[in-house]
């Protein structure tokens, strides 16, 4: 394990969610009760949190596979037209946030390809750490990119495995030796439907099933928006095949700790999501238990920031038994990506999204729960906000422990000097957002908060250990220069 800096992501005051992934196989007794792009859109709406850039499906007829992806949210790149049009007895299908990449339609997901023994579409949630190298060979023995996400450095490295061995699950067996870092990934061939998790388990993924069908996907609240049984999570380092309508599984033998990301229970994943065996929601109120018991402060009501911050701050009110209450609403009708320039406008964007509750808060010492703080300047906004509604102190909880260090493994973590924590004490940072106090969960309890999950938690963001070897540097746009010009 090493320690690592970074290079610059952006400057968003928010860490953007992971991709995510949902994969239907229509067993032959089920082709009157599933119609794969019409579930598949519905499981893509579940997991919406997890990526509002772009979204596309792939659907696989009589072993012809037709895509249907572009920007923009589920509902603005599907209608019932579309998926009218995309029957089929299997789907995959993927909602993304670029962590290797441009936002752009080229990038988006799933990625098709035909090659001399088929055709194949991939749908990946993750990211290679070795991804540069890959693409390096890859590009110096004539393959030619048309997009910048390791995605489609993923689906070239299996095409490659797949043109020196019998079947496509054997490809995926074999590319797992060759690619390093976080992928949860769904392959799907002519004629089977292939799950694969890395051997580390760093981004989440179950199996389920619909009736007499399985489904695969990035978090169970997908399985639950399909009235779906949800049987396992996929274990890390394992290949799933589905084929005629018959499941078998297969196993590389890189040994590795089971590391999954514990950013997934504080922020990514939603509350009613179970990963790898502990409640999402439990961990969030677990984590406000943990914040109380550490910085205890006399108050008068607890709020959360929402929506992550909102479960964490009912823990925090049950530990302490200061009375929660909504403190801010959020405008549900505004897009992600509402940004305007200059500072006053950036002010009033703030307002436009969160609005404070006065009747809850004027007079009153409030407690602020929130998951996490990254430049700081959207909080020092909400503290203002705060005390606009006549918040007489303002108390900051932060459910997880600083950011010091980049993510290497699909995490939008931006550039060290960026990070509000970075080189700054916490009584510092507290200074800078203007709150009466400010305190943030350890790094012994972000550990024990997932109760009942059988793994172990990458935490490198917050402490500087990975469970792998990773880059001095990590890029976003990597790839967007041509890496191999040069060469």
């Amino acid at each position: 394990m090493r320690k690592a800096d970074c290079t610059p992501f952006g400057m968003q005051d928010k860490l953007h969610e992971e991709c995510g992934v949902f994969g239907v196989y229509v067993n032959e007794k089920d082709v009157d009760k599933i119609s794969p792009a019409h579930d598949t859109h519905t499981a893509l709406f579940a997991l919406q949190h997890r990526g509002q850039e772009a979204c596309g499906i792939a659907v696989n007829r009589n072993g012809v596979i037709k895509c249907h992806k572009d920007l923009g949210l589920v509902n603005d790149v599907f209608n019932q037209e579309i998926l009218d049009g995309m029957p089929g007895t299997m789907a995959i299908g993927h909602v993304r946030y670029s962590t290797t990449g441009l936002q752009s339609r080229e990038n988006a997901q799933p990625v098709c390809i035909t090659h001399c023994k088929g055709n194949l579409a991939i749908a990946h949630n993750g990211n290679l750490v070795n991804a540069g190298e890959l693409r390096k060979a890859i590009e110096l023995d004539g393959g030619i990119f048309r997009s910048s996400s390791d995605t489609e450095v993923l689906a070239y490295t299996i095409v490659r495995e797949r043109l020196r061995c019998g079947s496509i699950e054997d490809a995926v067996l074999n590319a797992m030796y060759r690619v390093q870092g976080a992928y949860s990934l769904l392959v799907m061939s002519p004629r089977k439907l292939i799950a694969a998790r890395d051997p580390h388990g760093f981004r989440p993924l179950v199996l389920g099933k619909l009736y007499d069908s399985y489904i695969f996907a990035s978090e169970t609240c997908a399985l639950d928006a399909l009235g779906a049984e949800f049987v396992r999570d996929v274990e890390p380092g394992e290949v799933i095949i589905i084929e005629d309508g018959q499941m078998r599984t297969m196993k590389c033998d890189i040994h590795c700790n089971h590391t999954t990301c514990v950013f997934e229970y504080i922020y990514f994943a939603r509350p009613d999501s179970v990963i790898d065996g502990a409640s999402v929601a439990y961990a969030r109120q677990e984590a406000g238990r943990y914040l109380y018991e550490e910085d205890p402060i006399e108050a008068d009501v607890v709020i959360g920031v929402p929506d992550s911050g909102l479960t964490a701050a009912i823990g925090y009110s049950k530990a302490s038994g200061i009375p929660y209450d909504v403190g801010l609403i959020k405008n549900r009708y505004i897009a992600r990506t509402f940004i305007q320039p200059g500072q006053d406008n950036r002010e009033r964007s703030v307002r436009i999204k969160l609005n404070a509750l006065r009747n809850n808060l004027e007079g009153k010492r409030v407690v602020m729960v929130d998951d996490s703080i990254v430049r700081g300047t959207t909080c020092a906004r909400l503290v203002k906000i705060l005390r606009d509604a006549g918040a007489k102190e303002v108390h900051m909880r932060v459910s997880a422990p600083p950011f010091l260090h980049p993510c290497f493994f699909g995490t939008d973590v931006p550039d060290r000097k960026y990070l509000i924590a970075y080189g700054r004490t916490v009584e510092e940072i507290r200074d800078l957002i203007g709150v009466d106090s400010l305190g943030y969960l350890s790094l012994e309890a972000t550990n024990k908060i997932a109760v009942g999950a059988k793994c172990g938690f990458c935490n490198g963001c917050f402490s500087g250990e990975y469970p792998i070897e990773v880059p001095d540097t990590i890029e976003k746009n990597i790839f967007e220069s041509g890496i191999g010009e040069n060469a």
